[in-house]
């Protein structure tokens, strides 16, 4: 990959920041977007502005296949059976509520149990939480070790025959950590407990193929993948999305209603209620084909070859601590520097044009288990490049000079 060539696709990195050149280095919060994303929306909503389905009108019907066609494009990319197994969200978090309200009406009672992990992001939490109030579930937690590694052997110990789903982040987005996904699916199975991935931190950086890891549902969001925000993914596999109710009424997903009674859609509408954001999967759609464009092997090597960088520049400085030093580890280094709080850290470092995130990074529970309010978190993309991470290393130096 021609980096500086690809950067071009990414008018937003020509820009300055405080009159310095912007160094973004947030990308596990948001992804820029190249130019044939924006240029997509531009042209869907200059070209083909209609609401989708039941239109039997051109702009409506060519509005719906490319919406449609936005599907197809989704499940080509995680290697799904079939395009009605991907349901369009607004997000990854509503992806895990559906799933947590839809799955748990359906298979879970009083004191049944949610397995998730020590490292989830807030929205792998909270849902299933919110279950616990409504039907007495219990959520049960699986540890992990100082390097911020899931503990197998204590996570198999965690299911018991009350254990109904287990939940499990693919990659951390505080740690960076890749969780042996295939292994946990295979514990489970073993067990015949469902899996939901959350792949909110893996799609852009490495390959996933759903029907290569079994997973029972796995969730993404656009915006993390170089697309839109306000559009996200779930993925299901037939079988459970059938067996389970819907999350929301109203249009498109019913068959037929009455005052007496309303039968619902086929899968995947029966999940997706009102006017689905079509400019906004047309979109994500072009983000996909970018990325495939890229091939996600190669994004994956250059990316590595990155954080090797980063980690070895940053972890050789003096009162440096870096948070997950996992064996298995993908594009996010956190970390703290002598005792600079983040947030003077965050804020010093973007006066320098140099854009990273500070805080507990919805991870509240991880920070507790480090015994920190927060870090200092760095996360890469394939944008980026070894001399902004100079740029960072040289700026975190300046800033322990100031202390």
């Amino acid at each position: 990959m021609d980096i500086i060539e690809l950067r071009h696709d990414f008018p937003i990195l020509q820009r300055e920041v405080y009159g310095k050149p912007l160094v973004y280095l947030d990308n596990a919060a948001t992804t820029q977007k190249p130019r044939c994303v924006v240029e997509k929306i531009d042209e869907m909503y200059f070209t083909l502005n209609s609401n989708v389905h039941r239109g039997v009108h051109f702009l409506s019907q060519e509005a719906t296949q490319a919406h449609e066609n936005a599907r197809k494009t989704v499940q080509k990319f995680i290697g799904a059976a079939s395009e009605s197994e991907i349901v369009f969200t607004r997000g990854t978090t509503e992806s895990i509520n559906l799933v947590a309200s839809s799955f748990c009406r359906a298979f879970c009672k009083e004191d049944d149990e949610i397995l998730i992990t020590a490292m989830e992001h807030h929205s792998n939490i909270v849902p299933w939480q919110l279950q616990a109030d409504i039907r007495g579930v219990k959520l049960r937690v699986a540890p992990i070790n100082e390097k911020g590694e899931l503990r197998l052997d204590e996570f198999e110990k965690k299911i018991s025959p009350r254990t109904k789903l287990i939940s499990v982040t693919h990659i951390s987005n505080v740690l960076g950590t890749i969780n042996p996904i295939d292994e946990i699916i295979r514990i489970a199975h073993k067990h015949d407990i469902p899996v939901l991935i959350d792949a909110a931190q893996s799609v852009q950086h490495i390959g996933v193929n759903v029907q290569q890891l079994d997973c029972d549902f796995l969730v993404f969001s656009s915006h993390k993948i170089y697309g839109p925000t306000g559009v996200g993914v779930l993925y299901g596999k037939e079988k459970w999305l059938n067996a389970m109710p819907p999350y929301q009424g109203g249009g498109e997903m019913i068959a037929n209603v009455s005052f007496e009674k309303t039968t619902y859609n086929e899968i995947p509408f029966k999940f997706e209620a009102g006017t689905p954001d079509f400019v906004g999967t047309t979109a994500l759609a072009s983000a996909l084909d970018y990325v495939a464009g890229l091939g996600i092997d190669n994004i994956a090597a250059y990316e590595k070859e990155l954080l090797d960088y980063a980690t070895e520049r940053l972890s050789s400085m003096d009162g440096m601590r870096i948070f997950g030093e996992a064996q298995n580890k993908s594009s996010v280094l956190s970390f703290l520097v002598k005792d600079i709080h983040p947030y003077d850290v965050g804020t010093l470092l973007d006066k320098m044009g140099i854009a990273v995130r500070t805080g507990h990074h919805c991870a509240e529970p991880l920070m507790n288990f480090f015994g920190v309010p927060g870090t200092v978190r760095a996360s890469f993309a394939f944008y980026n490049t070894r001399e902004e991470i100079d740029l960072l290393a040289n700026a975190i130096e300046r800033i322990v000079k100031m202390f």
